[in-house]
């Protein structure tokens, strides 16, 4: 492959909108020998430590320091040397926390770069991130059932309920065992709760008018159905997004729809009588985003029930935080989504930082998502063990779809992730 065909000759930014109908801002990198495309997605519920999304004047603001600030800098560099491109966006920003260019437009450069680099060197985006090696497919953790802030009207206070198909042997089966859950779930729900019509959250999940217990109910029993049909085991995970409960002058959690107000011991308590009624295999953001020594707590008492106990507002794919989370065990699993850090590389070495303390990296979508297929990718070619995804929606299935592409692609060497002990 001829150098030339990797050097990056131009770089267009404009407007779009992602699945929330809010806007958003997609790039396209050309080089001579190929083309990549890439919309930046933006999550509803953001953590403190996040990169600044977008520059104080929005995406217009965005797009036209592409254009004057971005693009001199990076045309007629190699695309295939990430490490370098990055860097650059880094210098070109002069901030630590992206607020000049905007942490969405640093991650849709990064990866469209990535992107365009691939497709020049005639490889698939995961082997060009992770090597000729990378062949372990990722279980799909997918958001069943929604509240918090997904949802409008008077949900379930704990934000997502979501499902993880361990027992699945290639990613077919882990996909339709998703697919048959959130459809069982659904026709359980519409005995549950007579006032619901079948309406969905952000990310395709149910959005009944029921309790979090009473919705933990309604989809433990799906699970159990569809398990029992297709002879694996289907278990249940939550993303409380507890900074969304957390109030700040109370000093407590409030769920609003239950009446309830927990102080740290009794938000521990409730989580891990969540996690043992239901064989919980998966807990995200089970305290609010600064308590890292709340989160060591619950992770040390949930050990005994084989719980991945996940950061994700706590981490927000952030290096300082992920080192004082390892140094406090706070956490079992991580969160990684490349837009709170800005670049590939940046997202890269928040995985090896965590999985070098023992932390389970798990590639997550945000809730205004692109059709992109690129997570899937990622992770695949950073070997995380779980992808997080959601189940409907074709912004997710996207995603889902092309898991079943890479699985083809690589053949009779394609594995499922080992999934950690945890996670078993």
């Amino acid at each position: 492959m001829a150098l030339s065909s990797l050097i990056i000759e131009d770089i267009v930014a404009r407007k779009v909108f992602n699945s929330r109908g809010s806007e958003a801002i997609e790039v396209e990198v050309f080089t001579a020998g190929g083309y990549g495309r890439v919309t930046a997605p933006m999550g509803a519920s953001r953590g403190r430590g996040e990169v600044v999304p977008y520059p104080s004047g929005g995406v217009d603001e965005a797009i036209d320091k592409v254009s004057k600030l971005v693009a001199p800098e990076l045309v007629g560099l190699d695309a295939s040397d990430q490490r370098l491109i990055d860097k650059v966006l880094h210098e070109v920003d002069g901030t630590p926390d992206f607020r000049n260019i905007g942490g969405n437009t640093a991650y849709a450069i990064s990866m469209a770069v990535a992107v365009a680099a691939s497709a020049s060197l005639g490889i698939p985006l995961f082997e060009h991130l992770g090597g000729c090696l990378a062949h372990e497919l990722p279980y799909p953790l997918g958001n069943v059932i929604g509240g918090g802030k997904h949802v409008r009207g008077r949900g379930p206070d704990v934000q997502e309920m979501l499902v993880l198909p361990v027992g699945a042997e290639d990613v077919l089966e882990a996909l339709q065992a998703n697919f048959l859950v959130h459809k069982r779930a659904g026709e359980l729900l519409a005995k549950a709760d007579p006032a619901f019509t079948g309406g969905r959250g952000d990310e395709g999940a149910w959005a009944p008018n029921l309790s979090t217990v009473e919705a933990l109910e309604v989809l433990f029993k799906a699970c159990e159905d569809v398990s029992g049909e297709l002879g694996f085991d289907i278990r249940i995970g939550l993303d409380v997004a507890a900074s969304s409960l957390w109030d700040e002058g109370e000093g407590a959690y409030i769920y609003e729809r239950e009446g309830a107000k927990r102080d740290r011991g009794e938000q521990v308590e409730f989580i891990l009588g969540l996690i043992e009624r239901f064989n919980l295999i998966y807990v995200e953001d089970p305290l609010m985003e600064d308590d890292f020594e709340g989160f060591a707590e619950l992770t040390k008492k949930a050990k005994r029930f084989n719980c991945l106990i996940c950061g994700d507002d706590l981490f927000v794919t952030n290096r300082a935080r992920i080192e004082h989370g390892l140094k406090l065990k706070a956490a079992s699993a991580i969160i990684i989504k490349p837009n709170q850090v800005g670049t590939i590389s940046d997202a890269a070495d928040a995985i090896r930082l965590a999985r070098s303390g023992g932390l389970v990296p798990i590639a997550s979508h945000r809730s205004g998502e692109s059709t992109d297929p690129y997570l899937a990718h990622l992770a695949v070619g950073l070997r995380c063990p779980i992808i997080k995804t959601g189940v409907l929606g074709g912004e997710r299935v996207a995603k889902l779809n092309e898991l079943l592409r890479i699985a083809e692609g690589l053949g009779e060497v394609a594995r499922m992730a080992r999934l950690p002990s945890q996670a078993a």
